[in-house]
Formats: C-alpha cells, structure tokens, sequence
C-alpha cells in the first residue's frame, strides 16, 4: 500500500506533492545520504528498531559527506519519522529518511547548494523473497569490487555509492543469483550490496572487520544476540574460500533481516539450507523486532510514546 504523506522540509505533504525537480545536483550527482529503518507491529503498537541510532549514523553520513549546518537535529528527525508513520497509519513499514544537495550545487561543492531532507514510508515485503527464510537463497561472488575507503567513504550512506550495489546486484540476478557477495580492493570478503556477511565454522561466528564495509546496525544487533546465546564472535579478514568451506554463511541486514545463504558460486554450504546458528539468530531478532526479547527495551522505539520515553 502507497503511503499517504511524505515529511519534507519540516511538513507533512500528500504524497503526489512530494517531489524533487529535475534540475537537482543531488539526483545527477548522487550527493545525498539516506538511511533504511524498519518500523514493527508490537502488543504495544508500532515500534522503530533502533530509530535514534539510524538517526544518528544519518547525521554522521551527512557530515562525512560534508554537508554543514544542517536545520534539522537527530531528536527532530527523530519526531518527524515518529509523525509520518502515525500519519499514514501503519502498523508495519519501512522508512526511508534522505538529505540530498538541492537548490545549488552543479559545480560539485557542497558548500555551493542547499541541502532538503525528507522522510518516506510505505508497506515492506520479503526483500530477498518469500522463502528466503526457510531455506535461505542462493549468491555468487560479484565481478564488482567493493569501494576502496579512500575512493569512496564506506561509514556513510551515500546516495552515489549504492550504483557499485546496483551494478552488482544487477549482474548477479541476471545470471540467476539471488544477492551478490563483494570483495574489497584486497580480493578479500567485503559485503553484500545491501547486508553485513557472517560465516559459522566449527562452533565460531565470523564477520569481515568494518574498514571497508558500513557499520550496520542489524550487525551489531546480531553480534549481540550471538554473545547473548554463548557464541564467540571474531572479526577477521575472510577469504573467498573460507566461505566455501563455512558450516553456514548468513547475511544481516534493515531490509533483508537475518538470511541464510544455501549455495555461493554453484557450491552448496553446510547441509544446503538454513543452519542452526542462523536459525537461532533470526529467533533471537524476530523476538526483538517483535517486542518479546529483554533487548527490546534497549533497541525498539514506539511509535506512540512521548519523546523522552522513547529510549529505555
């Protein structure tokens, strides 16, 4: 279902009013930053999962990107996307917050443009698929490189870097693949084009250190809920082979949540299907996004609550 109403620049419009002329550096150039947030049906009402942390790592992008004095701060960002959702009237939705250059811009100095910032929301499905789940999907390593740190910055979520995504996921659905797995400048395991990457092996939890990836929030959620269920975690670099050999490869994320990966590159992973750990993880979150986990009152922010009960 579209949503009813976009928050832009400090209002609420109709969706159809919520546009961005043509003639905007942001669209050519990709100078903007966004984030991915998902907002959860609860016995309490809708709740955001870590609303305030997604805010914070916006303004963070922003600032990285080089955008300066920005009119709006996280606490009223973080009322904005409280009042957008009620707004439309979601139990359940994804929310996509955006700072883009506008009114300026064309000679590529941020300084030389406006920045606007909206808020959107609008009904989520399974965004690897409806079985994805179950029995996890199916991915290949990319021909496309992950960004090199110094050639694009990858603590932030920059509009522009997400055609290296797009050329890679593009690539990998077209040959039959379901995600794409990248590799950074080094050959060695990065990320996926929307998810964190973990690999179990003989009992141990394994991710790629964050120099070249983004620090995502789902990951350092499910690296919490690893050690909360005894699991050591290690963070090293990966080879392209050690995930060949892993007794379970699974990928985290805002869109994609928790999702096993049953086959990489033709070759199948552990038994072929969602393994134990994964399975475990994807609980352990389901819990929490669904307000039935102690750390829900750490990581969930409801919809209806005063501002300053919000944050536990």
């Amino acid at each position: 279902m579209r949503s009813r109403f976009v928050w832009l620049n400090g209002r609420l419009v109709e969706f159809e009013q919520a546009t961005v002329h043509f003639v905007t550096a942001g669209l050519h150039y990709g100078i903007a930053v966004f984030e991915g947030i998902r907002c959860y049906p609860t016995e309490r009402g809708p709740a955001v999962f870590r609303l305030t942390d997604h805010i914070d790592r916006l303004m963070a992008s922003a600032h990285v990107l080089g955008f300066r004095d920005l009119p709006y701060t996280t606490p009223d960002l973080v009322q904005a996307t409280r009042e957008t959702i009620r707004a439309n009237g979601f139990a359940a939705c994804y929310i996509r917050p955006v700072i883009y250059l506008a009114e300026g811009g064309w000679n590529l100095d941020v300084d030389a443009g406006r920045p606007h910032t909206g808020i959107a929301v609008w009904e989520w499905s399974n965004y690897l698929g409806r079985e994805a789940l179950e029995h996890g999907v199916r991915a290949n390593v990319s021909s496309f490189t992950r960004h090199h740190p110094n050639v694009m910055m990858t603590k932030a979520k920059i509009g522009g870097n997400y055609a290296n995504s797009a050329l890679a996921k593009t690539e990998s659905r077209r040959l039959g693949f379901d995600e794409a797995i990248m590799l950074d400048p080094q050959g060695y395991v990065a990320e996926c084009t929307g998810e964190n990457l973990f690999l179990v092996r003989r009992g141990i939890v394994y991710t790629p250190p964050t120099a070249a990836v983004l620090e995502g929030l789902t990951r350092d959620a499910v690296i919490a809920l690893a050690r909360d269920l005894g699991l050591t975690v290690v963070e090293m670099p990966v080879a392209r082979d050690h995930l060949y050999i892993a007794d379970e490869v699974f990928v985290c994320g805002t869109a994609a949540e928790v999702i096993g990966l049953r086959e990489i590159d033709f070759r199948r992973i552990g038994e072929g299907t969602t393994g134990p750990v994964t399975r475990a993880l994807q609980h352990a979150f389901h819990e929490v996004t669904g307000g039935r986990h102690p750390r829900a009152a750490e990581w969930l922010e409801y919809v209806d609550q005063p501002v300053s009960a919000t944050r536990a």
